[in-house]
């Protein structure tokens, strides 16, 4: 498993008013870990400005990401579940509880992580056990599969 689960961050219990503060929280996160340089959280709102709700890949779930840049320092993944869901606009998975930021370093690095989040994913039960997580262990060992 590539997914840098040992080094992801975990914040439980956080308030957005819509899609936008969510994806925030989470690109905060990967800032204050030393992950991705302060553009990285713009990026990754612009991309989903741009091409809509296309981060929210499981019912609840949105993993918010923007193409490998020099802004990207490392491989990391910021889990963010928030206080009340907040609406994306996609037709199916609304609305959204859990927020996996991702970052990767190249752009083969990017869709391996990717595939094994939707992987992870995919996997009955992780998005529940996700949004019931209440540390971050809870929330690494969902993703564990």
């Amino acid at each position: 498993m590539t997914l840098p689960l040992d080094r992801a961050t975990f914040a439980l219990g956080v308030h957005a008013a819509d899609w936008r503060a969510a994806v925030r929280a989470a690109g905060v996160d990967l800032v204050t870990a030393g992950a991705v340089g302060r553009a990285y959280v713009d990026e990754l709102v612009q991309q989903i400005e741009q091409a809509g709700p296309y981060c929210v890949v499981a019912p609840g779930v949105a993993v918010p990401h923007a193409k490998a840049s020099g802004v990207v320092r490392r491989d990391a993944l910021a889990i963010v579940v928030l206080d009340e869901p907040v609406a994306f606009g996609h037709a199916h998975h609304d609305p959204v509880r859990v927020v996996i930021g991702l970052a990767a370093t190249s752009p083969r690095g990017h869709l391996r992580m990717l595939a094994e989040l939707a992987n992870a994913l995919d996997a009955s039960g992780v998005a529940d056990r996700l949004a019931a997580a209440r540390t971050r262990d809870e929330a690494v060992e969902a993703l564990r599969v």
